[in-house]
């Protein structure tokens, strides 16, 4: 028997034996009892750490229209089975389908110290330069509103440096990640618009290494574009001292391209609600990753947390009042088809949706719940739920307004109250769309703590409900 397939059939039949071990006799009827025994459960019982290792160790990297997602799907299919949910189907949608091609170079081959090569990754959605690759002088920028201001004829033909690193003086390295971002997602479509040959960017990296990170860049679809490759940050350094020094040149090629659109699946489990059905609780992650490494904290974290908080309920023998839902979206790194794609198909059903939590921040040690809505129904939620602020307060919890989840976000026109699961952000950007989210870098009681966090609240809100 192969050794991938013996251990897959281990870890399910593990996982069904936990099932047969009985729900724990549990008072819901007191918060702090019941959020007390929730993380005493996932503490001592929670697979998802096991789970976790599978998809990585098994599968690997994800990207959506790739073999490896398909495969992925399946695998959390066979787990949600064994832990006997009400409901399990996929939701059928097309995603893009792009191919990284041949490993990237990016080589200086002019300047004061010589010639050599940096650590690169083409961004995600990138064209290629062909397989003659593009050499051309390097003009560094800082913000887009710099290079906006150059003047085109001086941009044309030239390889533009966005260089702006994340910012080291605030503590939420998200605010760092999303103050810097504009010069990935947006800086190489602006160079095209202006003439330039090509774009390197700085890795979106909170530490100085020579590992490089992908990410998505945004292309307008009757624009010009460009090809566009990442460098390390610690390269990042090396090549604007090299430019304070005088003209630097740089030979880059990638062989990247799109193929035709491709079938692709998000998937859906959930536990039906005895006395509030219609009303949903959706808890979620998104299943596909980058094309490297094995996507441990983005998203595999987030998988796992949203099946373990029905694995916890089941095991403990919780029956809610309102259906839990976990959705495994598709395609949330390069389009955002499945998000999309489930907000549309909610709306065409008539699905009321109550309250929908994303986790895709890692497998941190757990610090916040950001929460977010319509105008007309955030503020009576809000103050809703920062009533439970002293029930999380001793797990090292903080409830605060802000952003929820990409993919979680179609949902907001609805009324939903959408959340956004906040652990430690020190170490995720370290790790963040590069070969260095592996699963070796995922702490069990970290990742569990995430899990028992975002049961407990969700709990709160199924038993309580939120008002209009």
């Amino acid at each position: 028997m192969h050794f991938r397939f013996m251990r897959r059939s281990l870890l399910l039949f593990m996982i069904f034996i936990s099932l047969q071990a009985g729900a724990q006799n549990t008072n819901f009827e007191n918060d702090t009892v019941a959020i007390d025994a929730i993380y005493k459960h996932v503490l001592t019982e929670s697979v998802a750490y096991d789970w976790l290792e599978g998809l990585c160790k098994q599968i690997g990297h994800r990207l959506s229209g790739s073999a490896n997602y398909h495969a992925a799907v399946e695998y959390f299919r066979q787990i949600m089975d064994t832990i006997g949910l009400d409901t399990i189907y996929v939701q059928e949608l097309w995603v893009p389908h792009w191919e990284r091609g041949d490993a990237e170079q990016v080589r200086v081959i002019s300047s004061s110290e010589g010639a050599f090569d940096y650590a690169t990754l083409a961004l995600g959605n990138s064209l290629g330069t062909g397989p003659d690759g593009l050499t051309a002088e390097v003009i560094e920028v800082h913000t887009l509103e710099e290079l906006e201001e150059m003047a085109d004829e001086d941009v044309t033909g030239k390889i533009i440096f966005f260089n702006r690193p994340m910012d080291q003086s605030l503590i939420n390295m998200l605010n760092a990640y999303v103050r810097a971002a504009d010069q990935r997602t947006l800086g190489p479509a602006m160079a095209a618009d202006k003439g330039a040959a090509g774009a390197i960017v700085r890795s979106l990296a909170s530490s100085t290494d020579h590992i490089p990170h992908t990410g998505s860049t945004n292309y307008r679809p009757d624009g010009r574009n460009i090809p566009a490759l990442s460098i390390s940050t610690a390269d990042a350094d090396h090549l604007s001292r090299l430019l304070r020094k005088g003209e630097v040149t740089v030979f880059m090629r990638n062989t990247s391209h799109f193929l035709s659109d491709k079938k692709s699946f998000n998937l859906i489990g959930e536990i039906r609600g005895q006395t509030h059905a219609d009303e949903i609780i959706l808890v979620s992650g998104h299943l596909d990753s980058w094309d490297v490494g094995d996507g441990a904290h983005d998203d595999g974290a987030g998988c796992v947390h949203a099946i373990d908080v029905l694995h916890t309920y089941r095991k403990m023998g919780y029956k809610p009042r309102r259906t839990i839902r976990a959705v495994l979206y598709s395609n949330e790194e390069n389009g955002l088809r499945g998000g999309n794609a489930y907000a549309d198909q909610a709306l065409s059903r008539g699905e009321y949706h109550l309250a929908a939590l994303e986790s895709d921040l890692g497998g941190f040690t757990p610090r916040q719940f950001n929460f977010e809505a319509e105008r007309s129904v955030f503020i009576p939620r809000f103050r809703a739920v920062g009533q439970w602020s002293d029930l999380m307060e001793p797990y090292g919890i903080t409830f605060g307004p802000g952003g929820s989840g990409a993919d979680i976000s179609p949902l907001k026109p609805q009324g939903a109250l959408l959340i956004g699961f906040r652990p430690d952000t020190q170490r995720y950007f370290d790790l963040h769309h590069s070969p260095a989210d592996v699963f070796e870098t995922v702490n069990k009681r970290e990742l569990h703590l995430g899990s028992a966090s975002i049961a407990a609240l969700i709990f709160l809100i199924d038993k309580h409900g939120l008002p209009d």
